[in-house]
């Protein structure tokens, strides 16, 4: 997205700067009305157009090939080796209590679309919250004895892996998809965190950066959403290669010692 406004207009700028700034695009002020000159490097180019950087996408070009085939490649993997614990964990949930084995919910995916999620059903059949209008908390009576399980280990989400390979529109790491009627402290999440869908310009994980560094679970509060968006964001402002091993790597840790708010 190209702006022709001249720099002058700064607070027009600004105005629409705010709301366009959590889409996943480039975003672009024209610089050719500009009476500033500014070294030749400041600027690229669109045609003979010289426009100055703004936003960038945070993924781009040869980096979204990248992650599409480091996603592919070990989501597979994961698959292959992680095929034993969930035929057990679909057994044990099959053995424990009446309904289907796997649990279908709609959440937030890349650029605010609407995507279809898979997880182990860990609540009794008849009590399933499709919209996430009730949280999870502690002692939920709505969960079923393999639910607490599965939840606290966080092995309900291992179908997800299905998205990731199959169906394309979850990503091994990024931010967490949430529920679209999510709330804390009785407010949805874009009331609580300004700028709450910048979270949405890239595709979103299994796991990610919020939840190896604690930030998983309920969010019953406001800081515990602010705190989880700061962490979601770092990831999308830092991300590389590197940092998705890292996170993968860290995750079963993470698991193990970072249990707190995960019911």
């Amino acid at each position: 997205m190209i702006f022709t406004l001249p720099i002058s207009a700064e607070a027009r700028l600004l105005t629409m700067l705010r709301k366009l700034w959590v889409l996943p695009i480039d975003i672009r002020l024209s610089a050719h009305m500009s009476k500033l000159r500014f070294r030749p490097r400041s600027y690229s180019y669109f045609g003979a157009v010289p426009v100055l950087d703004v936003f960038d996408r945070p993924i781009a070009d040869w980096d979204i090939l990248v992650k599409w085939v480091f996603d592919k490649i070990v989501g597979t993997l994961a698959l292959i080796v992680l095929s034993p614990v969930m035929l057990a964990t679909a057994l044990a949930i099959k053995l424990d209590s009446k309904g289907p084995v796997l649990f279908r919910q709609k959440r937030y995916g890349f650029n605010n679309e609407q995507i279809d999620v898979l997880k182990f059903r860990s609540l009794y059949h008849e009590m399933a919250d499709q919209k996430a209008a009730r949280q999870v908390t502690r002692d939920d009576p709505r969960v079923t004895r393999v639910g607490r399980f599965i939840r606290k280990t966080s092995l309900d989400e291992l179908p997800q892996l299905f998205n990731v390979v199959l169906r394309g529109n979850l990503s091994l790491v990024g931010p967490r998809p949430h529920a679209l009627h999510a709330t804390a402290s009785n407010r949805a999440y874009e009331q609580v965190v300004d700028g709450y869908f910048a979270r949405h310009k890239v595709k979103p994980g299994i796991t990610g950066w919020a939840q190896v560094n604690g930030w998983r679970g309920e969010t019953d509060t406001e800081d515990k959403i602010q705190r989880r968006v700061e962490h979601d964001l770092y990831y999308i402002e830092n991300w590389s290669v590197l940092l998705d091993l890292y996170i993968l790597v860290k995750t079963p840790f993470s698991l193990m010692t970072k249990t707190e708010n995960a019911y």
